[in-house]
C-alpha cells in the first residue's frame, strides 16, 4: 500500500446532471437526477503506479483527456446519486492505491512429484482397458 486513499478535491471535479432512465414514472421526465461526475486525474498527482492501476481499473471510463467519467442513476434524487457516484469514486481510488501481492513462487515436494505420477499411471491403466480387446 502506497499509503491512504486522497480526498477529492473539489476543482478536479466537474458535476452535470441529467434526465435519468428508470424508476421514478413521469418524475424521471421532468426532473434531470442522473449525475455525470467528471474527475481530472492529472489535478490528483498521482504517483506513477497508482496512475497506471487507476488507468486499469477505470477501463472504457477513461477518457482520451486523462479523466474519469462516471454515471449514476440508481435512486430518484440528485442527492442520492450525487453521493452514490463519489463512493464509486472514492473506492475506485482507493482499489487503484492498493498495491497488488507478490504471488510467490511454490515447488510441489518430491513426495507430491511421485504420488501424482503414480496416480496418473493408475488412471492410463483404467482408461486402456476400455480400449478394444485383441485375441492375438
Amino acid at each position: 500500500m502506497l499509503g491512504p486513499s486522497p480526498e477529492l478535491p473539489e476543482a478536479a471535479l466537474e458535476e452535470r446532471f441529467l434526465a435519468a432512465t428508470g424508476p421514478g414514472g413521469q418524475n424521471v421526465n421532468k426532473v434531470a437526477t442522473a449525475v455525470q461526475i467528471r474527475l481530472d486525474v492529472f489535478a490528483l498527482r498521482l504517483a506513477p503506479p497508482v496512475y497506471a492501476r487507476l488507468k486499469q481499473l477505470a477501463g472504457s471510463r477513461w477518457t482520451n483527456e486523462g479523466e474519469i467519467v462516471l454515471t449514476a442513476r440508481s435512486f430518484r434524487t440528485q442527492e442520492a446519486n450525487r453521493a452514490d457516484a463519489r463512493e464509486r469514486l472514492l473506492a475506485l481510488l482507493a482499489k487503484a492505491h492498493q498495491a497488488p501481492v507478490r504471488r510467490i513462487k511454490t515447488k510441489p515436494s518430491r513426495t507430491a512429484k511421485e504420488k501424482r505420477l503414480v496416480g496418473k499411471a493408475i488412471r492410463g491403466d483404467v482408461k486402456k482397458g476400455r480400449s478394444k480387446v485383441s485375441f492375438d
